[in-house]
């Protein structure tokens, strides 16, 4: 693992920029961007378009290391280029900008009020990609709908097992089990999820660490002692569906836990713009989201 890395995601000011939208999600990341679905013809087409779309973000004056300290690909954006070089080498060469992959799979249906992983019978490959790649950290993602213990714990082994699969090919986890925004009893699910991490990471090993990614909290500082905690190298929050002021207002009452912002992120910027008009755009959601992280 990249020391440079660890310690600017460690301890750097900013956050980390979401840009991994996949299949299910990238429709709807396109038309926020101005880009209906008219405009492309099969899935290829759309991938192509998204991908411009990160290119534009990523090549942005407004998008470096200064204030964005790493950014979340989409599996097949570190398999393309970025400005004719690979994705993540362009990423921290040229912008200083720390390298994540989501490797989930997507979620499988509900039960006991959670959405598990599916199954990636692939990982072991894909993280040894990655890790030629110059990728430092992953991503995966599940997702809490209510405050069930028993699913809520089996929410969290899932995510330290695959974690400590990824730590052993030498990789940084960032562990994100999702508290749905729109949850009935979602600071009861918040708490029962809070003692759940905690005893995961108790458990770990002397020289395991991981990252955090988690819904900004009911509670206003309710993740302290998770931010606080040695194996915890950070916590970043998603913006999980609330719009940008509001994610920003919310994150700044949680001293400690830094954005990893997607549509948050985007909001706002659209492909009519011109290159002018886009990075004046980029640069206020980046100046803003930084400064809700700094807090």
């Amino acid at each position: 693992m990249n020391k440079e890395q660890l310690d600017k995601v460690a301890s750097g000011k900013g956050f980390i920029a979401a840009l991994d939208q996949s299949g299910g999600s990238t429709p709807k990341a396109l038309k926020l961007y101005g880009v209906e679905e008219s405009a492309y013809k099969n899935e290829a087409e759309m991938f192509d378009l998204v991908h411009a779309m990160r290119a534009r973000i990523v090549g942005s004056p407004a998008f470096t290391g200064e204030r964005v300290l790493g950014a979340i690909l989409f599996e097949m954006t570190m398999d393309r280029q970025f400005d004719g070089q690979d994705a993540a080498a362009y990423l921290w060469d040229k912008k200083q900008v720390v390298p994540f992959l989501k490797v989930d799979k997507g979620l499988a249906d509900e039960a006991d009020g959670v959405q598990l992983m599916k199954p990636m019978p692939g990982l072991d490959g894909l993280l040894a990609r990655a890790v030629a790649k110059g990728v430092f950290g992953t991503k995966m993602r599940s997702v809490v709908n209510a405050a069930n213990a028993k699913g809520i714990d089996a929410v969290v082994a899932q995510q330290f097992e695959v974690g400590k699969q990824i730590l052993a090919a030498g990789l940084m986890p960032i562990i994100e089990p999702e508290v749905n925004i729109k949850a009935t009893d979602k600071k009861e699910a918040e708490a029962l999820l809070k003692a759940a991490i905690l005893k995961q990471l108790d458990a770990l090993g002397a020289d395991q660490t991981v990252m955090l990614k988690l819904s900004i909290p009911t509670v206003d500082g309710f993740y302290s002692e998770l931010v606080q905690h040695p194996k915890v190298v950070r916590v970043v929050a998603l913006s999980g569906g609330y719009s940008r002021d509001e994610s920003n207002a919310m994150l700044a009452k949680n001293p400690g836990v830094i954005a990893s912002f997607s549509r948050a992120l985007t909001e706002g910027l659209s492909a009519q713009q011109s290159d002018a008009e886009f990075d004046a755009a980029l640069d206020k959601a980046v100046e803003s989201i930084y400064r809700a992280s700094i807090t």
